[in-house]
């Protein structure tokens, strides 16, 4: 199921900030090469993660799930001039392609990439983080949810991806594994007294999480 139409897709594209030529060539690059190229965040959703950054203008943000580093540069967009950011990934075969198109941008020097399985390698990170963006293995969504919380500082936030998986966490009959994983990943943080909350229906579903 597509929460919104494709004319109202477009329509909303063309009514925010244009992407720069880097991420064009990183949709298309993605589009071409890369298979399940709709993990990409894409450009409005690109542009959203751009504004919230900007708006909370982070010291250190954390990614985990780089894909093609597509949301790493809209992320970076609202780092402060000596700030990082943190992305982990475990696919290597993407390794080169994403160095590359890091090295085309102005941020490459405030990106910390690692390969690697980000359960192993969060704990090794001993930042303070303004903004963590999930999106990784949906099954361990509320693993890293816990593993960074408290990482995350006072009124800090969270976003986690595609939470409303395509529609399917209304499908009472829906019963495949990742559909159960979301369902109770989404569960736990409605009901998580630590955070204020709230889901916008953008793309697959917005988690944006506000720490108290």
């Amino acid at each position: 199921m597509e929460l919104l139409s494709e004319e109202l897709s477009n329509y909303l594209e063309n009514s925010c900030e244009p992407e720069n030529d880097l991420l064009k060539h990183i949709n298309r690059e993605t589009h071409l090469k890369v298979s399940m190229p709709r993990m990409l965040s894409g450009h409005y959703q690109g542009r959203l993660l751009s504004m919230i950054s900007k708006m909370i203008s982070p010291q250190r943000i954390l990614e985990i799930g780089t894909f093609t580093g597509y949301a790493t540069l809209c992320l970076a967009e609202g780092l402060q001039k000596n700030g990082l950011i943190y992305t982990i990934d475990i696919n290597e075969e993407l390794e080169d392609m994403v160095r590359i198109n890091f090295k085309k941008s102005d941020f490459d020097p405030q990106i910390k990439y690692q390969i690697g399985d980000a359960k192993q390698i969060i704990p090794t990170l001993t930042e303070t983080f303004d903004l963590v963006f999930i999106d990784a293995d949906k099954k361990n969504n509320a693993t890293y949810y816990e593993m960074i919380m408290d990482s995350v500082r006072s009124g800090g936030l969270i976003l986690i991806d595609n939470v409303l998986w395509s529609g399917k966490v209304l499908d009472q009959e829906k019963t495949d594994q990742k559909t159960t994983f979301i369902n109770n990943f989404n569960e736990m943080v409605s009901s998580d007294s630590r955070v204020e909350k709230l889901i916008l229906p953008v793309r697959d579903g917005l988690f944006i999480v506000r720490k108290k």
